[in-house]
């Protein structure tokens, strides 16, 4: 942390320390857990914060004491003149970690561009690697261009994490054979039990897979596996395999048993501040950017949003006043 940064806590004492910032809701894809067929209803783009916006909230976020930024969808690579706010995001003073997290459609290309501005983490988001099933879950026909992301990735020297959203009854009998990318390949592939952000404000699979029942799937089917430490804010639980050069992890998105730790706060591409995935947003950044606020305005926001962050998802969702009905792309991922 640089000398004379704040460090900002909640309630509970948890320090802000990342921010997973959504540069757009639109998205090349309609995976089927995150939007209904006909897709969602878009932010108009004047809506939208603008790449300046983004670039002088993320200033005011690392004098927060904001280390890392994730950026997020939709899908951030369709956002025109993405590059260029990737290139000056990477020379803002005292941010320390940029990642990214896409569905790799049109990553691929620009994995050497991404290298040379010093972003050496891709998340890339898979849930199957057979090629017909990758088309019914994302109604869409990109798996070749996916698994030429991932080859980038690795061949570039790029941390690469792959998250596979399980869904029971659709995806169960492709756990096993994603783990196995871990066996020649230096990734680490997450499997995460799935959530009801997608868009209908109803599960479409009512039987979720439990992190428990991931782990057991794993464990049956795998070398001996070893937990290793956690580090503090990560919502994983990570596994070393003897023999593989990979690790897989779990994340229990929907049990929600990492949120005692939990360091970072979502922005969405319209400027909404959530402390939580499951809040309803605290905070109208948006607006603060362009009513002529202060910098130390919004930081004086900032920090009284921050405040209000619930001990954990459980009680962020009760506290809403209506049924999870989003869906995740308009949330960021």
């Amino acid at each position: 942390m640089n000398m004379g940064q704040e460090v900002l806590s909640d309630s509970y004492g948890r320090p802000l320390e990342y921010m997973r910032l959504a540069v757009t809701d639109r998205c090349n894809l309609r995976c089927f857990y995150c939007m209904p067929p006909e897709g969602i209803d878009f932010v108009p783009r004047s809506d939208l914060l603008t790449y300046e916006d983004m670039l002088r909230l993320a200033r005011i976020m690392v004098s927060l004491g904001v280390n890392k930024i994730r950026l997020t969808g939709g899908e951030p690579f369709v956002r025109k003149n993405f590059y260029g706010f990737l290139k000056r995001l990477s020379q803002v003073e005292g941010l320390e970690k940029i990642g990214i997290t896409t569905n790799g459609a049109v990553a691929n290309k620009h994995i050497p561009f991404l290298k040379e501005i010093g972003i050496t983490s891709l998340n890339l988001s898979m849930d199957t690697l057979d090629k017909q099933k990758f088309q019914q879950i994302t109604r869409r026909d990109f798996f070749d261009q996916a698994m030429s992301t991932y080859r980038a990735a690795l061949d570039a020297g790029m941390k690469l994490n792959i998250n596979m959203v399980t869904m029971s009854g659709v995806n169960e009998e492709d756990i096993l054979p994603m783990a196995m990318l871990t066996k020649d390949d230096p990734v680490t592939v997450r499997f995460i039990e799935e959530m009801p952000f997608n868009g209908t404000g109803e599960r479409e699979n009512k039987s979720t897979l439990s992190y428990k029942e991931i782990i057991e799937i794993l464990q049956g089917g795998l070398p001996k596996m070893t937990e290793l430490a956690r580090n503090t804010g990560s919502t994983s639980n990570k596994f070393s395999i003897d023999g593989h050069k990979g690790k897989v992890g779990v994340i229990a998105a929907w049990s929600r048993t990492f949120c005692n730790d939990c360091n970072r706060i979502r922005v969405t591409a319209k400027g909404e501040m959530k402390n939580c995935l499951y809040d309803h947003g605290i905070l109208d950044l948006k607006r603060l950017l362009n009513d002529g606020s202060s910098d130390e305005m919004i930081r004086d926001a900032i920090r009284e949003g921050y405040s209000k962050k619930f001990k954990n998802g459980h009680e962020a969702e009760a506290n809403r006043d209506q049924k999870v009905s989003e869906s995740m792309s308009t949330i960021g991922g």
